[in-house]
């Protein structure tokens, strides 16, 4: 469907993005475009659409129109019912259209067609703009921060409907996020971008397994956890906790009974996309300082 090789983009005398080895997206891909700010998510996205100038080569067998976008931010006028923009906007009427009222059903927009766009919540204002990407049908759409500025349940309510509408369909989706939870039930590969370079691509279940190991068990980080796990094997994860990597069922037996007589709290995971990047962009830093990266035995 879509293949990007040699691609550089330039801000004045700044590297954006670099991406020398071919990235394939193919049919139905579900995509979870994820990296620091300034990572060059956003600028990846733009290149695809053409809408900055860019070096190097995107090949694709789709027409722009074939292609539908949702950016970060989205503008409207504010002077008119949101149901007239609507039509406005996809020069159709909803009365007239049978595949614009089901998606209106389906994301519950009924009660806000008659607002103004400045009286929709946030949740709403978002319901609005996927409608309206939603109902191009393309074979190719991305996301670029659907849910920036939402809490956690209308985050989680509206990627629950995002799946459930793409559930049986061969679309090809890239969703540019930094909310991790998000992503786990939604696509199916990750594209880790730091620093305007590939960190990584490949399918979630593999690069779990390629930084993590079989499972992960996380527990708090605290002084009595430390200690409790000094001899076990961990990885790196976010502060606040402890992340225990388990190569095999049998190593995971032995840690989750140690965890259990010692009535530790715990979570397993075989999917866990923030602790997966976290590692995969240790030892992409390593490997630019000329270190190398191991999961290592904390004494």
């Amino acid at each position: 469907m879509l293949i990007i090789n040699n691609l550089q983009v330039r801000y004045g005398n700044q590297l954006a993005l670099s991406i020398k080895a071919p990235l394939t997206f193919d049919d139905g891909d579900r995509i979870g475009i994820i990296g620091s700010n300034g990572a060059g998510k956003t600028t990846l996205v733009k290149s695809i659409l053409g809408l900055i100038n860019y070096q190097g080569n995107i090949t694709t067998d789709l027409k722009p129109e074939e292609i539908a976008v949702h950016m970060q931010h989205n503008h409207y006028v504010n002077t008119m019912a949101v149901k007239h923009i609507m039509e406005t906007i996809l020069n159709t009427r909803i009365k007239r259209n049978r595949a614009l009222q089901e998606l209106i059903s389906f994301f519950d927009f009924e009660e806000c067609l008659n607002k103004k766009y400045s009286a929709l919540s946030g949740g709403q204002k978002q319901r609005f703009t996927i409608i309206l990407v939603l109902i191009q049908d393309a074979p190719l759409v991305f996301f670029d921060e659907v849910t920036s500025g939402l809490d956690f349940e209308t985050r989680q309510k509206l990627m629950s409907k995002m799946a459930a509408w793409y559930r049986n369909k061969n679309t090809t989706l890239c969703v540019v996020s930094h909310y991790y939870e998000e992503l786990e039930q939604l696509v199916n590969k990750i594209l880790i971008l730091e620093e305007g370079q590939v960190v990584d691509f490949g399918n979630k279940e593999e690069l779990f397994r390629k930084y993590c190991g079989n499972t992960v068990i996380t527990i708090d980080n605290n002084q009595r956890n430390i200690d409790l796990t000094k001899n076990l094997i961990k990885i790196k994860a976010p502060d606040h906790l402890i992340a225990l990597s388990c190569q095999s069922s049998s190593i995971e037996k032995e840690v989750t009974e140690l965890l259990i007589r010692e009535d530790i709290n715990y979570k397993r995971s075989n999917n866990d996309i923030e602790i997966m990047s976290i590692n995969a962009k240790a030892r992409f830093f390593e490997r630019k300082t000329g270190g190398i990266a191991h999961a290592e035995k904390t004494a």
